[in-house]
């Protein structure tokens, strides 16, 4: 008789947007996916007590608490899971850290440099003792970003030349969209090159395999004051926009975009790599499918093709539906659980690790810096 996998208590802080995706990760995983440890959804935590109970029975949390204290103290949690605004995630993090509890933390890691630093050697000091703590980019889990990484792996595009990503949201594209913790520099850290932007540099360094070196870019906010839910207005002290050149380690030029304003545009996440024998591209908003050209084909048949990634032999897709019946943005998170759990189990690293959230925030850095001094910055640079 075969015996059950272990369990282990999961504790999330923050039941907003990103506090519902992640609980749709955790309810998920176990049911579609075979899993060395099971999660059990003990507690969740929220600063009002009828919010946070309203959305524990919502969601499916075992019980709730009002202090996030609560939830590291608690022997039957042993995983944190963070979904707050980033001037929280640092605190949290090393608390859990420091407590002997698994972390998984939304991105970006922080809202400075320093406070990552300090998660990142936290992170490399649990680890000895077996503690794993990774960094939520889930869009590294979708199928096609996973084709697309091992395309270029395989050299399948030669000597990668370009890069080009842009993340194109239009949510504040009306002067007249209320005001929110986002528009605050204190609590998110900054506007779209973090909360966006992040997205796009992880997403290009993962699918190339290297990191981006030195940038040069400018932030712009068109909207410096937004109308307040009691009225009167509250100042944005964020960027509502960022585009910026980079170049990696081995040449490899990069042109990025993020941005609230693209009018019409949803959710495009799209990142076009182009090399030496093939290009590939890939749109968020059609995010089964990526497109791929072959350099080597003959002139007369060349083209891009259209490749639905939704096999089984795709990375993930054998756990879900028969083979064309896609997948959406939800799917990432699970993935994210799934990976997570095998990681603890296995003893392994959590991929991406804090320290690979550390570099993107270096990164995010220096496009700032190089706002200020209308130059080319170094990712590893003052501050970094």
């Amino acid at each position: 008789m075969t015996s059950s996998p272990p369990t282990i208590g999961v504790g999330m802080i923050g039941h907003a947007f990103m506090g519902a995706a992640h609980s749709q990760a955790w309810r998920s995983a176990p049911h579609f996916f075979d899993l060395p440890l099971v999660p059990r959804m003990t507690a969740i935590a929220g600063r009002n007590r009828a919010g946070v109970d309203a959305a524990a029975q919502r969601l499916g949390w075992e019980s709730a608490e009002t202090d996030w204290h609560a939830l590291i103290d608690r022997p039957d949690i042993g995983l944190i899971d963070i979904c707050t605004p980033g001037d929280t995630h640092a605190q949290i993090a090393l608390a859990a850290l420091r407590a002997g509890k698994h972390v998984l933390c939304e991105k970006p890691l922080a809202n400075s440099v320093a406070e990552a630093e300090e998660m990142a050697a936290a992170a490399q000091e649990a680890a000895r003792s077996g503690v794993v703590a990774m960094v939520g980019f889930t869009y590294r889990r979708v199928p096609a970003i996973q084709l697309a990484r091992t395309l270029v792996a395989d050299g399948r595009l030669g000597t990668v030349r370009h890069v080009r990503a842009q993340y194109l949201q239009d949510w504040l594209s009306d002067p007249e969209s209320p005001w929110t913790w986002r528009m605050d520099r204190d609590r998110a850290g900054s506007g779209a090159l973090g909360d966006i932007g992040a997205h796009i540099v992880d997403l290009t360094q993962f699918i190339l395999g290297r990191e981006l070196t030195q940038v040069t870019g400018r932030l712009a906010t068109f909207v410096d004051r937004r109308p307040l839910p009691d009225g009167g207005t509250g100042e944005v002290t964020v960027d509502d926009t960022a585009a910026f050149l980079g170049e990696f380690e081995d040449g490899v030029l990069g042109v990025y975009e993020a941005t609230r304003y693209a009018l019409g545009r949803k959710n495009a996440i799209r990142v076009e790599i182009n090399g030496s024998r093939g290009s590939l591209a890939f749109d968020f908003e059609d995010m089964n499918v990526l497109h791929f050209h072959d350099g080597d084909e003959a002139a007369e048949t060349a083209g891009f093709r259209r490749i639905v990634v939704t096999e089984p032999v795709h990375a993930y897709v054998g756990n879900w539906w028969p083979a064309g019946h896609g997948l959406g943005y939800e799917h990432g998170f699970t993935h994210q659980v799934v990976d997570l759990l095998r990681a603890i189990a296995g003893g392994a690293p959590a991929i991406p690790d804090f320290t690979a959230g550390l570099q993107v925030q270096r990164v995010l850095a220096a496009v700032e810096r190089s706002e200020q001094t209308r130059g080319w910055e170094s990712v590893a640079g003052p501050g970094s």
